[in-house]
């Protein structure tokens, strides 16, 4: 197949665009700015915003996968937010008006979403059909709500393209989770190796996830099963409270001790970090139902396993590195 995954260099773009290269397929990334990429990915510029010579790449292509938007790991300040908010709407209109221009438009349009879209609560999951969408919880900050109106937008820019003989699916996507430097799981687990992952403002909040490996495996799902369209949650079946997630983290690594940390003292340190509390305190229980209805089988399913296996692989990577740093020696 031809893939084009706008917004491929970010982290969950390297992860799509190197599983597909391995498998064989045509890979073209759209970006910013030129860069190198391995073997097998084509890369082409675009501003994010306007339709260019990179709509080429469109025309006769099998699907069309959107991950562009400024990361969320940043602090909520008003230009941050409208940041992520013109960067995910933007690159997704872009998106819809190229295809709606090429003659030969791919079959299947897979857009970027999120998790987020969900309200706050801890009660029941949210899955695509019965999921409570979140704004104007009782008892969590009311800036909370612009993370939502931001999901919202995004999934309705890409409907707003006039594409009769194009699928669209809506990725809204839990934590991705893999060994690679620079994501959720180096963050969470350069805490457990510091002690400090223990539980944060009691640890009951809710954390839903997914291994990379099945990331892929189920966007390979969404583009190849032509009877599935709208809303798919890309969550592993089983979120946990915080506190366990932690917990079976510093289990995989070595048994550290986690230390606890308040409300305030997630403040203090999410200030220090140049992020937001949200993505801490926020609690995210999604599970995957339509994924499971179509019948997709999960590689990872629990949480203790698959964090086992993100540290074996992450050790094995220094391993291979330190040989590497070795040979040239």
């Amino acid at each position: 197949m031809r893939i084009v995954i706008p917004g491929g260099t970010g982290q969950v773009g390297g992860i799509l665009r190197r599983w597909y290269a391995a498998a064989g397929h045509d890979v073209v990334v759209l970006s910013r700015r030129p860069e190198e990429l391995e073997p097998g990915v084509r890369h082409r510029v675009w501003d994010g915003r306007t339709v260019g010579d990179w709509a080429e790449e469109l025309d006769g292509a099998d699907a069309v996968v959107n991950l562009a938007g400024r990361s969320v790991s940043c602090r909520y300040t008003e230009e941050h937010l409208r940041q992520m908010m013109d960067s995910r709407v933007d690159s997704t209109c872009a998106v819809g008006r190229a295809l709606e221009q090429v003659a030969r438009p791919p079959a299947v349009w897979l857009q970027m979403s999120t998790a987020t879209i969900y309200a706050d609560r801890r009660d029941a999951p949210n899955d695509e059909h019965t999921g409570v969408i979140g704004g104007g919880e009782q008892g969590v900050p009311a800036y909370w709500e612009r993370s939502v109106r931001i999901a919202r937008r995004w999934e309705e820019a890409q409907q707003e393209a006039t594409l009769p003989g194009t699928r669209r699916v809506a990725l809204r996507t839990a934590m991705v989770m893999s060994p690679d430097r620079g994501g959720v799981f180096d963050y969470l687990l350069w805490m457990a190796r510091l002690g400090l992952g223990g539980p944060v403002a009691g640890g009951g909040q809710y954390v839903s996830w997914i291994h990379a490996d099945d990331f892929c495996r189920a966007v390979d799902l969404l583009i190849t099963r032509t009877d599935l369209e709208g809303p798919v949650n890309l969550a592993a079946p089983e979120p946990l409270p915080q506190r366990e997630l932690m917990r079976d983290l510093r289990r995989a690594w070595g048994r550290r001790p986690g230390l606890p940390a308040t409300r305030a003292m997630a403040e203090l340190g999410a200030l220090v970090l140049r992020t937001d509390t949200e993505l801490l305190l926020k609690s995210r229980r999604v599970v995957p139902t339509r994924l499971l209805e179509a019948g997709f089988a999960f590689d990872h399913p629990t949480w203790p396993e698959a964090a086992a296996d993100l540290v074996a692989e992450r050790r094995a990577v220094h391993r291979r590195t330190q040989v590497g740093l070795g040979a040239t020696r």
